[in-house]
């Protein structure tokens, strides 16, 4: 018996051996049969050549300012924004190969070490992916199947797409492209979105304890969510700091400090509602859809037949500098938070029952609000889902949890509970703005600022908004006189009441102007004098010697596209216009009378650098030199003697409106500054077109509607209202020599052919008599 026992160990030994290498033989074939059929697409198909050469991935399209800096992006999904394997960090790098595939720079795609490793331990020691195949399983193979047969097939091409990535592109090309195509969560897009999202940094300028953070997160970015969990996010950093160790990148005192560090979140949430410049970057997405309608895409196989904003990767270059478009966003929010504090002192219910509105009635105001609520997203939504209009009505009485507009709130945002109905008037009784700031000579747009928030209010009134100028019109009359009958600025009329009669300049009756005062010296003034006082009795004298066409035709000629009826009442600023045309052609002034078109977009490319478009001036001459110089030598005295003098003050003068609104009052400007200050009727807009040799700046300010304006005119004056934006915002742009904004006075023609000395005119006026009707009325100088 024991004879045979023994007998038997070698069978059974000789057997185990036998089907060892038949199921050896047998995985092998199954594998090779497995990869093969992946390889040769009956698993599914395979990304062809041009795919992989060219592999397609959404791309975010960035608006790139004209001093570098990346304003926003345009995307639906995907915020992703390329960069190349230069502008990612060394810690980086090394980071990634240590803690995701240590034998990266060795193998071709495939590590069989570390694939047998996650076989053996079941993946219990970490997996067998290398970061190639990571990278195929990103663009080309998709969501991980639940199903075991198809996670198969789905691993079985990975393989093989992953030994086609690595015969096509370096090493470096693959680290580029992998960190580029992963989603780190929170609208965070590969590696330059994330950077920037948690960071607010570049990829360049990472620190190895931010790349350890975003390294962890390629595991899954939902698990280690920084935001939502920090104290994990923070192990899983604090694990990849210690392969960093183990693998000699850093030593074991440089792991435990960089592992005792606290892991500092700076979020910055990209969106287009957020960040800077979004009222432009709104304007600019309107441009892009009109250039894509025009400019078909060249047809490539497998490619979109037109482009996309969203998914393209266009490189947008504006003419904004993200310098000054902050100084402007800064100035505007500055001054803005204080008028509208004053606004809401004087409009509490026992000071005006009809808040916000004024002057008007109760059916004037209940047609204003019924406006806004048959005009809002919430009657358009119901409306849309099929309720009637009396369900729809209600639901505008019902209270309901709400986030709105608050200045008093660092974020600008307060939680509330308001009916529908309620939050449409507490919006109403916000005051709104919108600043321009253009370069005269190029047309180039250096800040554009549409409102006082644009995730609240969303109305662009740079451009889409239009209100009457006031006197920041009359300068065009002046424009025409000089032009036409030689006027110089020293030439003078009388201030007094004056008609045009009926039947005259296309006048139904007669059009008498009165002074703002209502008041009539009977002095004379130089036309200087007349525009920096803002005299009406002096611009309806022009107006009756050039004629409205006149008038209308240099208006015209300046940029502005609106229909103006030529009539003598355009003189004092009747017509609507908007901010960005009134910039245009105020720009003509300073730019020796040639008018330059604004322009935001000098060029744009495909995500290959290709340039598709770039930007040709349009320019028309206008006026000749001499006269420009004139029209601005008569602005000067606006800032000289007139409504916008307290640009000057460099001491704090004894005034309440002064100490109330004018917001970082005193200015104490030296330097030549041309402008005009406007005020319209009720004190429903104000207006400060302000100018340098080199930077042409518009400001409005006013209610949503004509009804909704300060009371007095002290604080509802264009030199109250919308004149300290614009001086905030130069005197910030002076402290930045690199701006290279002009101080100097403006250019002056040789062989000046109109005489602009009025030293040796006599002028007799009293000191009542020389301030300013308009826009000084009340205000102690």
């Amino acid at each position: 018996m024991a004879k045979a026992a023994k007998k038997k160990q070698p069978n059974n030994f000789f057997k185990f051996i036998k089907w060892f290498w038949i199921l050896f033989i047998t995985g092998v074939a199954l594998a090779a049969i497995l990869f093969l059929s992946a390889s040769w697409g009956y698993l599914g198909p395979l990304p062809t050549y041009e795919s992989l050469e060219n592999p397609q991935t959404n791309l975010a399209s960035q608006t790139i300012s004209s001093d570098g800096k990346l304003l926003g992006k345009f995307y639906l999904d995907d915020n992703r924004t390329p960069v190349n394997y230069e502008d990612l960090p060394e810690n980086l790098v090394n980071t990634l190969i240590a803690s995701e595939d240590i034998r990266f720079r060795d193998h071709s795609g495939i590590d069989w070490f570390g694939t047998l490793r996650a076989l053996f331990y079941l993946g219990n020691r970490g997996g067998g992916s290398t970061i190639t195949q990571q990278l195929a399983s990103q663009i080309y193979v998709g969501t991980k199947s639940r199903n075991p047969f198809e996670r198969i097939k789905q691993k079985a091409k990975e393989y093989v797409i992953s030994t086609q990535l690595e015969r096509r592109y370096t090493k470096e090309e693959i680290i580029k492209m992998y960190m580029n195509i992963y989603d780190f969560g929170n609208n965070a897009d590969g590696i330059r979105s994330a950077s920037r999202i948690y960071f607010g940094k570049e990829p360049i300028d990472l620190k190895i304890e931010e790349s350890a953070m975003l390294v962890g997160m390629l595991q899954n970015s939902s698990l280690y969510n920084p935001l939502r969990r920090a104290e994990r996010t923070k192990k899983k950093r604090d694990i990849v700091i210690s392969q960093l160790a183990r693998y000699d990148f850093i030593t074991e005192t440089e792991k435990d400090s960089l592992q005792g560090l606290e892991m500092k979140i700076n979020y910055n949430p990209e969106s287009h509602s957020v960040g800077i410049a979004t009222y432009f970057r709104m304007y600019l997405q309107r441009f892009m859809n009109g250039w894509i309608k025009k400019n078909p895409k060249p047809a490539l196989e497998g490619e979109r037949d037109k482009w996309n904003l969203y998914l393209d990767g266009l490189k947008i270059y504006t003419t904004i500098d993200s310098r000054m478009q902050k100084n402007a966003e800064d100035a505007v929010s500055a001054h803005m938070s204080n008028l509208q504090a004053e606004f809401f002192n004087q409009n509490t219910p026992d000071r005006n029952k009809t808040a916000p509105f004024l002057d008007v009635d109760k059916s004037e105001i209940d047609a204003i609000l019924e406006q806004a609520v048959k005009t809002s997203d919430r009657w358009r939504f119901m409306k849309d889902k099929g309720k009637s209009e009396e369900e729809i009505r209600a639901s505008f009485n019902v209270k309901r949890e709400m986030t709105v507009f608050d200045w008093k709130s660092e974020t600008h945002e307060k939680d509330t509970i308001l009916t529908p109905m309620d939050s449409i008037r507490y919006y109403k009784s916000f005051l709104r703005t919108a600043m321009m700031s253009m370069e005269p000579q190029t047309g180039h747009v250096k800040a554009w600022v549409g409102g006082i928030d644009y995730k609240h209010f969303q109305y662009d009134n740079v451009i889409q908004g239009t209100r009457q100028a006031g006197s920041t019109f009359k300068p065009f009359v002046y424009a025409a006189a000089i032009d036409q009958l030689r006027y110089s600025p020293c030439y003078e009329l009388p201030d007094v009441r004056y008609c045009i009669e009926a039947g005259k300049h296309g006048n139904m009756e007669a059009w008498c102007p009165d002074n703002s005062s209502d008041k009539y010296s009977g002095k004379m003034y130089t036309l200087k004098e007349g525009l920096a006082n803002s005299k009406n009795t002096i611009t309806a004298q022009l107006m009756d010697r050039v004629g409205p066409r006149s008038v209308v035709s240099i208006v015209k000629n300046l940029g502005i596209t609106r229909d103006i009826l030529p009539v003598p009442a355009i003189a004092l600023g009747t017509e609507d216009i908007n901010v960005y045309e009134m910039v245009g052609a105020y720009g003509a002034f300073a730019n020796q009378g040639v008018y330059v078109k604004p322009v935001m977009v000098t060029r744009i490319e495909d995500k290959n650098g290709t340039v598709l478009y770039e930007y040709v001036p349009e320019t028309k001459d206008v006026l000749n030199k001499d006269v420009a110089y004139a029209m601005v030598d008569l602005m000067k005295g606006v800032t000289e003697s007139g409504s916008g003098m307290r640009l000057r003050h460099s001491s704090l003068k004894n005034s309440t409106v002064y100490k109330e609104i004018i917001t970082g009052y005193p200015y104490g400007f030296t330097n030549p500054i041309a402008g005009k200050t406007g005020t319209t009727q009720n004190n429903s807009d104000g207006w400060f077109m302000g100018m340098v040799p080199n930077l042409v700046t518009g400001v409005w300010v006013g209610g949503d509607n004509r009804a909704i304006h300060f009371n007095s005119i002290s604080y509802g004056q264009g030199a109250s209202m919308a004149l300290p934006i614009w001086a905030l915002y130069m005197k910030e742009n002076y402290k930045n020599k690199d701006l290279g904004i002009s101080d100097g006075d403006f250019p002056k023609p040789d062989n000046l052919s109109i005489e602009i000395d009025c030293s040796k005119v006599v002028n007799e006026q009293s000191e009542d008599n020389t301030q300013p009707d308009e826009d000084l009325k009340d205000l102690d100088f």
